[in-house]
């Protein structure tokens, strides 16, 4: 029987060492391993692979492109408020959207976008 048992996003960054700062301090991410170039880190279940790209062009020039996950989280309003007072800014307000989800919306500081949701129903 074949089992994914796990998916790691893996995304280009311009400054490896200010990204993995960001995942660490104000997501709550731990890193697992460190490479030349590359960092892995984790929280949870959600893992990601950082890998350093300077002369590549950054998410944020993507627009709707730079999504890279939906994470499927239980208390969505606990995490909401957690990064706040991490003082992450590049956040979105916590919102119940009519297909059954409560979102939130956090940007990386190369412009890759993740959202947050938990099921209402």
């Amino acid at each position: 029987m074949v089992v994914m048992k796990r998916a790691r996003n893996v995304l280009a960054v311009k400054d490896l060492d200010a990204s993995v700062a960001f995942y660490r301090d104000m997501l709550g991410f731990a890193i697992d391993v460190k490479y030349e170039g590359w960092c892995f880190l984790n929280r949870d279940s959600v893992y990601v692979m950082l890998g350093h790209c300077p002369d590549e062009m950054p998410a944020s020039r993507i627009n709707d492109h730079s999504y890279f996950a939906y994470v499927e989280v239980q208390g969505i309003d606990d995490l909401h408020a957690e990064f706040l007072n991490r003082g992450l800014t590049s956040i979105s307000s916590a919102e119940t959207k009519s297909w059954g989800m409560r979102e939130f919306m956090v940007t990386t500081p190369d412009g890759h976008r993740i959202m947050f949701g938990e099921d209402t129903d």
